[in-house]
């Protein structure tokens, strides 16, 4: 989701999410003939997970698929977030957060505009925002998105975003990531501009105790599994926290996890 630098109502119109540079006006028989079926893998995929998974269709503007995560969906089913399609974050997004989503929306497409058409799959985009829940409290998510199926000319037509809570501790946090490359684009919201930097990357002794940890180990367990010192394990367990800007072994992990880090 990706936005303008227009002034503000508090009936802000959810259509701003769509950006005109993804506008699709007709789809060839080529573009149609990639979606045969597709939707089945989605909806086994969705099974097997925790998170939430949606998809958009560019093409009409709508979700195509909405997968049933009661914590994500703000006290609706499934089928009544389908209806409401972008309007839903309309009404269960505040204000601020989706002035922010339109924001993202056109910045990332601005970004993608300049990514040869054949790469235009291999991007992931991340971000977090607030959603109201249920109980009209706010929690903090992070939706990752990442194309589906493309038009003849590299428009997007679907894309899939995969919903979770943030293990960020404030909205934004937007980033955008390549398949298999060393290096991500923060956004910087105050300029709009995409910032290149490498990757974090965790060393080998990092990632042992981070998977260790993961198996419900203590310090003095891992550091007995490891044949090294406490000490030592927690040396290397404050350069984590450092390296992943966290303050306890639990976000270290989720970060971790939630960056493909391990």
């Amino acid at each position: 989701m990706l936005h303008f630098g227009v002034v503000y109502t508090r009936m802000m119109d959810y259509k701003l999410l769509f950006s005109q540079k993804n506008h699709i006006e007709k789809l060839s028989e080529s573009d149609l003939t990639q979606s045969n079926s597709y939707l089945e893998v989605i909806k086994a995929f969705s099974r097997l997970s925790y998170q939430s998974i949606y998809v958009i269709d560019y093409e009409k503007r709508a979700f195509e698929y909405v997968s049933d995560n009661p914590l994500f969906l703000a006290g609706l089913s499934p089928d009544e977030v389908l209806k409401l399609g972008y309007e839903f974050y309309q009404n269960h997004v505040p204000e601020e957060d989706l002035k922010m989503l339109i924001d993202i929306n056109n910045a990332g497409f601005d970004f993608y505009e300049k990514i040869p058409l054949k790469e235009r799959k291999e991007y992931i985009i991340s971000y977090d925002f607030h959603l109201k829940s249920a109980a009209k409290k706010t929690i903090l998510i992070n939706h990752k998105l990442t194309p589906i199926f493309l038009t003849e000319s590299g428009k997007i037509w679907k894309a899939v975003c995969v919903v979770s809570l943030s293990t960020n501790p404030s909205a934004g946090n937007v980033m955008i990531g390549k398949q298999n490359s060393d290096s991500v684009w923060d956004l910087d919201l105050s300029s709009n501009q995409w910032i290149k930097r490498k990757k974090t990357k965790l060393s080998e002794r990092e990632i042992q105790i981070l998977s260790h940890y993961s198996c419900g180990l203590s310090i003095v367990e891992i550091a007995e599994t490891l044949f090294i010192s406490v000490d030592t394990v927690k040396f290397h367990r404050r350069k984590l926290f450092d390296k992943l800007n966290v303050s306890s072994i639990q976000e270290a992990l989720a970060t971790a996890v939630t960056n493909k880090l391990l």
